[in-house]
């Protein structure tokens, strides 16, 4: 195995999720944490009960178009595909997308180990028990062992208020790269947004991979890494074996 990181490093792509999937070796991701855009969303936007998805006159945020619920199983094949064996994906979502994201990636092998719940403490906007919380779903790529298995399946932390469009708060996120990666490995976000996923790797030692289709999006990822220690350039190496060369 050969890893020189003389700093934590990233590289994110303007790009299509799964177009930019396809670019990637395969077996040269060690972790997916991700938060796509999914198509309910559309109706939660219509009912209020979620933050705005267009740029408006009321809002200074803009955010690309959802991703739909038929693309679910071509970005399953490849994150499939991308991970390494014996890795760890984690897919934040709601309990209408946890429905259709499931079967289709247990389709494609993944094995699906439950949803954690993200109680976000403060409570939400909308009607009917307003929301709190968001699933994040744990699933496996072979069989990897958590680094700490006292962690609890409800994970707190408070959510982002004006930040990017459904920011998540990169302390939550730390949890789970400490827990499925170790230092100098790879995390991957092909739905970077703000680049949470990304601050949360490099400040403990990882790798960051990303893409996103706002280049507003990418603008605000690329300059929080900087601001978090994080050195422009990973050179992604596909691997038949368990281990990964990374250059950097």
């Amino acid at each position: 195995m050969i890893k020189t990181q003389p700093t934590p490093a990233f590289a994110i792509t303007h790009a299509d999720a799964v177009q930019w999937l396809r670019s990637v070796p395969s077996g040269a991701i060690d972790l997916v944490v991700t938060d796509p855009p999914y198509e309910s969303l559309e109706k939660h936007r219509a009912t209020g009960t979620t933050t705005r998805l267009k740029q408006s006159k009321a809002s200074s945020n803009a955010w690309f178009d959802i991703f739909p619920n038929s693309r679910f199983d071509e970005l399953f094949a490849e994150l499939f595909r991308v991970l390494h064996n014996d890795s760890h994906l984690y897919l934040f979502c709601d309990h209408e997308t946890m429905r259709v994201a499931v079967p289709l990636a247990e389709a494609r092998g993944f094995k699906f180990w439950k949803p954690i719940v993200w109680d976000k403490i403060a409570i939400g906007m909308g009607y009917h028990y307003r929301c709190r919380y968001e699933f994040i779903l744990f699933f496996e790529k072979g069989k990897r062992k958590l680094n700490d298995l006292s962690v609890p399946d409800v994970l707190c932390e408070k959510r982002v208020h004006n930040g990017y469009p459904t920011e998540k708060p990169a302390p939550l996120i730390e949890v789970l790269v400490n827990n499925s990666t170790e230092p100098g490995e790879i995390v991957c976000d092909p739905f970077c947004g703000s680049g949470s996923a990304g601050v949360a790797a490099l400040r403990h030692g990882r790798q960051f991979v990303g893409a996103d289709l706002s280049t507003d999006a990418i603008a605000l990822a690329t300059q929080r890494l900087r601001d978090n220690g994080g050195q422009e350039g990973v050179k992604l190496v596909g691997r038949e074996m368990p281990q990964l060369a990374l250059l950097v």
